[in-house]
């Protein structure tokens, strides 16, 4: 073999060692520098309002329940939001609350009677008949007699003008849910009472009509307003 040849067979020797060599020293640098990034990631922590911490390069999920309210409900703590509530909207709603709501023109959160509401209801639509008392037929003052004695507990007179002389006199600026409101419909003494209702809220009242049956009317309505004679509270 002639020295040049042997001199170039040396050379790349050379060549490939030293680029083996600097392969080794590279990856130990990149080795070094990984070992770093954890050292440094170990010792760093991020720490956020709810006292979760979180480490670069780790996946966290929170072990924290959520709700709606974020509140527990206790024992023996209904569920069902009440009219009352703050958080109470239209969503929370019964059915008689939102059909109410709009036939009294108030917000549903103002209708918290429900028992009224529903005793309401059930007699929607009964036809009126003199002397009547039943679901039948029935006229004004029975009506009357049957929201007081199954939503307040209370006994009334039979008659319009019986149950006027009962009650304590209101003026109509001072009418509450609850309240009877009196009316002259017919006959020549004017001051004699011959209707009677309830008073609900927003000038609304219910009362069983000879024209309607169980409805709700408006105390501003043209023919009511000038019939009407007062309001009656019954302690």
């Amino acid at each position: 073999m002639k020295k040049s040849e042997i001199l170039i067979l040396i050379l790349l020797i050379s060549v490939f060692a030293s680029c083996r060599s600097f392969r080794q020293l590279s990856s130990r640098d990149n080795n070094s520098t990984v070992s770093a990034k954890k050292k440094s990631n170990q010792g760093k922590k991020t720490e956020f309002i709810d006292n979760i911490e979180v480490t670069p390069g780790t996946v966290v999920t929170s072990k924290q329940k959520s709700t709606s309210a974020n509140t527990k409900i206790k024992a023996g703590e209904s569920k069902k939001p009440k009219a009352t509530d703050p958080l109470f909207n239209a969503q929370n709603a019964s059915y008689l609350q939102l059909k109410y709501s709009v036939m009294i023109g108030v917000p549903v959160d103002q209708l918290n009677n429900i028992d009224l509401l529903d005793e309401i209801d059930r007699w929607w639509g009964t036809k009126y008949c003199m002397g009547g008392s039943t679901e039948n037929c029935l006229d004004c003052s029975a009506f009357t007699q049957i929201l007081f004695r199954e939503i307040y507990n209370t006994s009334l007179p039979r008659t319009a003008q019986e149950q006027y002389n009962a009650s304590e006199k209101i003026k109509e600026h001072h009418l509450e849910e609850g309240d009877l409101v009196f009316f002259h419909t017919s006959g020549r003494n004017k001051k004699r009472i011959t209707h009677v209702g309830v008073y609900l809220q927003n000038n609304k009242f219910v009362h069983a009509a000879t024209s309607g049956g169980v409805m709700i009317s408006d105390l501003n309505e043209k023919y009511w307003q000038p019939k009407f004679r007062g309001g009656g509270r019954i302690r």
